[in-house]
């Protein structure tokens, strides 16, 4: 199963890959190694994204920037207001980065 790197950039990525580095520094954990829980991360977030998460969102906003490079769309929105079924929250700017889920399947 091939997967995109894109939840590294999270926040929940992005501390995974500090810990992970300074396990590395520390020689507490080889590099390698790191490659590979990195490489699961990938793997486990598409498929707990997949699977577990059920609820559907409108986003309304501002289309400030939007790209199409290698089968990734990149929109940038300001003013966005985010519905759910019972909530809404309206965020200043907002990036989303979306790939087509048939390139995983190749």
């Amino acid at each position: 199963m091939a997967t995109f790197e894109l939840y590294r950039r999270s926040t929940i990525g992005m501390c995974l890959t500090e810990a992970l580095d300074e396990m590395v520094s520390n020689g507490t954990l080889s590099p390698e190694l790191a490659i590979q829980v990195l490489v699961q991360f990938d793997k486990s977030m598409t498929e707990a994204l997949e699977s577990q998460v059920k609820s559907k969102v409108t986003i309304k906003g501002h289309l400030h920037t939007y790209r199409f490079c290698d089968n990734v769309w990149t929109f940038i929105l300001q003013d966005a207001l985010f519905k759910k079924e019972d909530s809404q929250e309206t965020v200043s700017r907002v990036k989303i980065v979306a790939c087509d889920s048939k390139l995983l399947l190749q």
